[in-house]
């Protein structure tokens, strides 16, 4: 009978182990879900609070001309320093983003960008325009080579390209943003402007693409996943009624794989929308309205980037900024909410791209 004990307990007693530390992993993934969505929410609330804050000054008035120009004023010029052909215009009532009576909400739908002077202009549209204006260039870019890229990997490349082709497009997800808008900063900006005789060096142009080889792994990756998720079944049918594999990948796969693709797209717009340290580096920061993809611009993201660090704490610039900030979480909330609830749920059923 001790024989069959020790056997009983070689046997129980890895069951045992499994019964503990079932419970601890479970404990351990609801403490680091807990707190990663604490962080998150705490997040939301410090900056919607600060953003309120410019609310409350547009309600109250708290804020008069004089108080801001004390404190956000960086001094006037003596009256001889100031050149002849230097003419100082004086700033009307309905020029001023600030009046006597406080901030005045309205100014944020202006065209102009103008946070340090006497009278400072808090217009977004300028910002927001150009915001979307480098992120359709980087996706219409990286859209097709990353759709098409990922074709290429699940349709047509060998085993012995697949080993290394989907390691390295993926690998360049992991290039800090910096190193990204550094390489554009010195050698794609310059290619550019010889190449095609630019004025500008830095503009939407070189944002763009210097955006989509930081979108281009992500819209690669999903599409991939959705492609792999096409039933074999659906190609395999194709491929036996006559049609060539261009045309199976083309008209069979890639229809079928439509909600992923399109979740693809959408999440790298997203990614291309929030970014900070690629735009402020080779877009030219100029916040200027135009539809010239050769001419600068500036982005929402590389505002709060550039100038959260020079404003005075608690002030109308420094509300706006957080302003910006809710916008920028209301697109990319906007994106992920369609990206769940109608690519992934409605298309996907309709075309039926899920094993």
């Amino acid at each position: 009978m001790e024989p069959t004990r020790n056997s009983e307990e070689s046997f129980t007693l890895p069951q045992r182990r499994v019964h503990l530390i079932e419970p601890a992993g479970e404990i351990l993934v609801r403490i680091v879900s807990f707190v990663s969505l604490a962080a998150i929410l705490l997040i939301f609330i410090f900056v919607f609070r600060e953003a309120l804050s410019l609310f409350k000054q547009s309600a109250t008035g708290s804020y008069n001309v004089a108080d801001y120009q004390a404190s956000e004023s960086y001094g006037d010029l003596p009256e001889d320093s100031t050149p002849n052909h230097i003419v100082i215009k004086t700033a009307t009532p309905d020029d001023l983003s600030i009046n006597k009576n406080g901030f005045r909400f309205v100014s944020l739908l202006g065209v102009e960008w103008q946070p340090v002077s006497d009278y400072p202009k808090y217009g977004l549209i300028p910002l927001i325009a150009g915001s979307f204006k480098v992120t359709l260039i980087a996706l219409l870019i990286a859209g097709p080579l990353g759709v098409l890229a990922a074709v290429y990997a699940v349709s047509f490349a060998p085993k012995w390209v697949k080993s290394w082709f989907k390691p390295t497009v993926e690998l360049l997800a992991g290039f800090p943003s910096v190193v990204i808008g550094f390489f554009a900063l010195t050698v794609l900006a310059t290619i550019l402007q010889i190449t095609f005789g630019l004025q500008y060096r830095l503009n939407a142009l070189t944002g763009g693409i210097a955006l989509a080889l930081a979108v281009v792994p992500i819209i690669f990756t999903v599409t991939e996943d959705a492609l792999n998720a096409v039933p074999k079944a659906l190609s395999e049918a194709s491929l036996a009624l006559g049609a060539s594999p261009w045309q199976t990948a083309l008209f069979i796969i890639l229809p079928a794989a439509t909600p992923g693709v399109l979740a693809a797209l959408i999440l790298g717009f997203g990614r291309a929308f929030g970014e900070t340290m690629i735009v402020l580096m080779t877009t030219g920061n100029a916040a200027l309205m135009s539809l010239s993809p050769v001419e600068p611009l500036r982005t929402m993201s590389a505002t709060i980037g550039a100038e959260m660090a020079e404003v005075v704490f608690g002030d109308i610039h420094y509300g706006v900024l957080f302003f910006i900030g809710i916008i920028l979480f209301f697109v990319t909330f906007a994106l992920n909410a369609i990206v769940e609830f109608y690519v992934r749920q409605r298309l996907r059923k309709r075309f039926g791209g899920s094993r």
